[in-house]
């Protein structure tokens, strides 16, 4: 079962339209949208990131608070509103999205990859796994086809 985390989120209403958000028990964690759905959306991002980058940096990560403390300075009409991430799945897509990495080769070794039609980012990939001694998870156990 996937563990989800509910932290409270201030909803401000901005000048004009918009409502920027913050996180009283996670200070720094800040998100903001043109609408309330799209601030709630971003809120969600915003979350699942900084409790990321949290665990990362080896942070304590502090429980929710059941009553937030909301900033004096907060602008009328605010709301509060629970915000909830499932932190392995952001965990997941973060550490496996896919990264650029420029390598140089000889171009005589690009030119053969590229006539005998080899793949070499996945090439790549592979040598560097088989050299730490980490098998590769196969495309079908991925759910990649």
């Amino acid at each position: 079962m996937l563990k989800k985390v509910t932290y409270l989120g201030v909803f401000e209403p901005t000048e004009g339209s918009g409502y920027s958000v913050y996180f009283p028990d996670l200070p720094g964690c800040t998100s903001y949208g043109e609408t309330l759905s799209e601030a709630q959306s971003n809120a969600q991002d915003a979350l699942g990131l900084h409790l990321y980058g949290m665990e990362q940096d080896g942070d304590l990560v502090p429980d929710p608070s059941a009553v937030p403390v909301v900033d004096p300075e907060t602008a009328d009409g605010f709301l509060v509103c629970p915000v909830t991430v499932f932190p392995s799945l952001v965990r997941d897509e973060l550490d496996n999205r896919r990264v650029k990495t420029n390598v140089t080769i000889p171009a005589w070794v690009r030119e053969l990859a590229q006539e005998r039609g080899l793949n070499c980012s996945k090439l790549l990939e592979e040598a560097i796994l088989d050299t730490v001694g980490i098998r590769p998870v196969s495309q079908s156990a991925r759910g990649d086809l």
